[in-house]
């Protein structure tokens, strides 16, 4: 490799001297120029701007992209300006294995039939997840994304730049402070032998310092003038990733939207194509005990974490209390079931059970007994307990 020893020595003692100056600057031992008032609140506008950008630029790329590998894939292939190869969705992905299962357990069955239509709507949803994917990434990440890797750069560099004259300016500055210096002690005290008087070498080298001072003051003030354009421009900037912003939420909701609508289709087509496949959790339980129950849908009450079902009157439990006595009730012979309580609940009257969170307590139901109200036993004691407050665990 051919080396330029002169610039890289030159590079070296500029490199030295910057550190000497910025030394000083902090030491209060060399003087500083300060920018205006109004270029500094631009220069800090500029930063809070650039910060905050790029965390939104991350975290949006997280929202999209959860998988950081995909992410670093993503990142080469941009880097290496190729194509990024089309990736598939996770619903995607499910809805393919349903319909595969489907297959192997049979599409005439109720089982696999339902996965077939199901995973259809999975592929939907998958599809709109995609068009979503896609639609943020060049409205909203793009956008962000040349404002950092190219309009925030130039501004870095004019600011380098800038600050580079700043510190030829206060360089310029001391040199001329102490050539007046030096032309002011001479004066005081000349020397009558020398040959030729040293005050006027000394006023020759405090009028070229004055040129140099000239010089980079003019340069200064251009390379000012030329960064404060560019920082001005980070509003042109914010009205930009404004109506990206409004641009992102509009594709948020649409893909909102879209999942919502998919998924009422398909919860309406489930019910109307298998709504005899549901029955109440004990429908069986009751058909053994010879008494007929009214199939209805499960209830989301009784999914894991979902909040307490609202305690609504029933009508019928003021007839079933006066018919049904709690202590002549006797379990059947089979269809007893362990339930887990997910909710507290707090019997209304005698013939109800109080129940604790997370307390395992055995039901069953009995002949003539509201499908929604089980029997629930725990120790010696035994009650009525709503079906929503627990989670049927066999």
């Amino acid at each position: 490799m051919d080396f330029n020893v002169k610039k890289l020595a030159s590079d070296a003692g500029v490199f030295f001297t910057r550190a000497v100056q910025y030394t000083e600057e902090k030491l209060g031992q060399a003087e500083k120029t300060e920018l205006d008032a109004h270029l500094e609140n631009l220069i800090a506008r500029a930063d809070c701007t650039k910060n905050w950008t790029e965390k939104i630029f991350r975290q949006t790329e997280v929202l999209l992209q959860p998988n950081p590998s995909a992410r670093i894939e993503e990142f080469f292939y941009e880097k290496l300006d190729r194509k990024i190869p089309s990736r598939t969705t996770n619903a995607e992905l499910l809805g393919q294995y349903m319909q595969d299962a489907a297959k192997e357990f049979g599409a005439g069955t109720p089982y696999g039939s339902t996965l077939i239509t199901v995973g259809e709507y999975q592929r939907r949803l998958g599809g709109a997840e995609r068009e979503f994917l896609q639609t943020s990434a060049i409205n909203f990440l793009t956008p962000l994304r040349n404002f950092l890797e190219g309009d925030w750069k130039t501004i870095s560099k004019e600011r380098r730049l800038l600050e580079n004259r700043r510190l030829d300016l206060d360089v310029c500055k001391a040199r001329l402070k102490k050539a007046k210096l030096a032309e002011a002690k001479a004066a005081a005290a000349p020397d009558f032998q020398e040959t030729r008087p040293r005050n006027y070498v000394l006023s020759a080298s405090a009028s070229a310092a004055e040129h140099e001072l000239r010089v980079a003051q003019t340069e200064f003030d251009r390379q000012a003038e030329v960064t404060r354009l560019l920082l001005e421009g980070i509003s042109s900037t914010h009205v930009n990733h404004l109506r990206c912003l409004h641009e992102f939420v509009e594709a948020q909701a649409a893909y909102y939207t879209q999942c919502h609508k998919h998924m009422q289709d398909l919860q309406k087509e489930l019910s109307s194509a298998t709504g005899d496949t549901f029955p109440n959790a004990f429908a069986v339980n009751a058909s053994t005990s010879g008494v007929s129950a009214d199939p209805s849908p499960p209830s989301t009450a009784t999914l894991p974490g979902a909040s307490p079902p609202s305690r609504s009157p029933n009508p019928s439990n003021a007839l079933e209390s006066s018919t049904l006595k709690i202590e002549e009730v006797k379990p059947p012979a089979t269809g007893t079931r362990k339930a887990k309580v997910l909710y507290d609940y707090d019997a209304a009257d005698s013939s109800e059970l109080s129940l604790l969170a997370d307390e395992l307590i055995t039901v069953y139901t009995v002949p003539g007994m509201d499908p929604d109200w089980l029997i629930g036993e725990r120790g010696n004691q035994k009650g009525k307990v709503p079906v929503t407050y627990l989670e049927l665990l066999s």
